[in-house]
């Protein structure tokens, strides 16, 4: 199939999981194209790559989960810089006392994400 007419947007997303919290923007190329038998279809690139459209079924990139809350783009880089300041505003964070031994049903932190509490607490009224 030959593409006839094709045309290119730009659109961002913000993403939150609603399982384990994490939340995410990315921004895509959406190509807009019309094949010889006048059918229509769109490809979504992200940093270049094709990717399946995130309206979907967007995945969680934590988690692997499939409920996840589509925003407009900036909401999460929004809440992420204003939990930054509040952080910073407080002074240097304490360090951590060495871990204790754990009962064998506790799951290990992987690093730092956002919570969904986290992502959201500033857009309640």
């Amino acid at each position: 199939m030959s593409d006839i007419t094709a045309t290119t947007a730009h659109e961002a997303y913000a993403f939150a999981c609603m399982r384990c919290g994490y939340g995410w923007e990315q921004a895509y190329e959406i190509e807009h194209h019309v094949d010889a038998t006048q059918h229509a279809y769109v490809v979504y690139k992200a940093d270049g790559e094709r990717v399946p459209s995130p309206l979907s079924t967007p995945t969680c990139a934590n988690c692997g989960g499939h409920v996840v809350r589509i925003m407009r783009a900036g909401r999460v880089s929004t809440v992420q810089q204003l939990l930054y300041d509040r952080n910073r505003s407080r002074g240097p964070v304490p360090e951590e006392p060495a871990e204790e031994p754990v009962a064998a049903t506790a799951v290990p932190s992987a690093g730092r994400h956002w919570h969904l509490s986290d992502l959201l607490h500033p857009f309640r009224r």
